[in-house]
């Protein structure tokens, strides 16, 4: 990947990033007009929508996807979604809408799976009343692969006049969640170390598009190469077919008709 340095601003607020930040922040508003009008609906919002460990592990498997859409406080909300729009827009500008997407929300997974873990091997009522909440998972995700794939490139830390590589950034980033892990934080300082522990994992495993490219581009391979054996198995059908009426035809090995004679053009020599 390019390792080329530069001054790096806020990309254009379009694509899946876009709409990402569209949907978190409709569903913090939501969630904050409920509080008002309808306090115990937004209760169940949150119990049903967060990640509650033993709520997950008894079956509200949803969870670990719709916690990342839950928010609680302005000022938490306002600077996940600057850090969604500036990673966001700038890694799908360069690999597109489907890995930005897969690579989100496998962080956002891995996030709410360490959660879920450090529940087990902690007392389980220490998190009966805990709510995790927020997309941390898929920023740190988001942020490991700017660091790792751009690492080299500079960027201006707003409003400090200097500049910082941003594998310097990621670095700084993850000690600070390190140093979370030993306060009372820790949950989510765990979350956003798996959060970029599967985000690194897949930018080294995933295809250079994305598994769902990937996928898309063997089934329709696999489609056409059935569709190719269908056209050789019926040309030399017709071959034995055309012999039986004395008349000679002949087809090339993908089942196009190659007879010198005729103009292939011309269909009225089949009749």
């Amino acid at each position: 990947m390019p390792r080329s340095a530069g001054i790096l601003n806020f990309p254009d607020f379009r694509g899946f990033t876009r709409r990402l930040i569209l949907w978190n922040v409709g569903a913090y508003f939501l969630l904050l007009i409920l509080g008002l009008v309808a306090a115990p609906l937004a209760a169940d919002v949150v119990r049903f929508g967060a990640l509650i460990p033993p709520l997950f592990l008894h079956g509200y498997l949803w969870q670990l996807i719709t916690y990342s859409f839950l928010h609680q406080g302005i000022l938490g909300t306002a600077l996940e979604m600057l850090s969604l729009w500036f990673l966001g827009s700038f890694l799908e500008s360069n690999h597109g809408p489907r890995w930005l997407a897969e690579l989100f929300f496998t962080s956002v997974v891995g996030a709410g799976l360490t959660a879920v873990g450090l529940s087990l091997v902690m007392r389980a009522d220490a998190f009966s009343a805990f709510a995790i909440m927020g997309c941390f998972g898929g920023i740190f995700g988001l942020l490991v692969a700017f660091g790792v794939l751009y690492g080299n490139m500079e960027f201006m830390l707003f409003p400090l006049p200097m500049t910082m590589k941003a594998k310097y950034l990621v670095i700084v980033y993850m000690l600070i969640a390190v140093a979370m892990v030993f306060s009372a934080s820790r949950v989510y300082a765990l979350g956003q170390l798996g959060g970029a522990l599967a985000g690194y994992l897949y930018i080294k495993a995933a295809p250079r598009r994305g598994y769902a490219i990937a996928t898309s581009e063997r089934y329709f391979g696999l489609r056409n190469n059935f569709y190719r054996w269908k056209r050789r198995r019926a040309a030399k059908k017709f071959e034995v077919y055309m012999r039986k009426q004395n008349r000679d035809v002949h087809f090339d090995k993908e089942g196009r008709y190659t007879g010198s004679e005729k103009d292939p053009n011309d269909r009225r020599w089949m009749n």
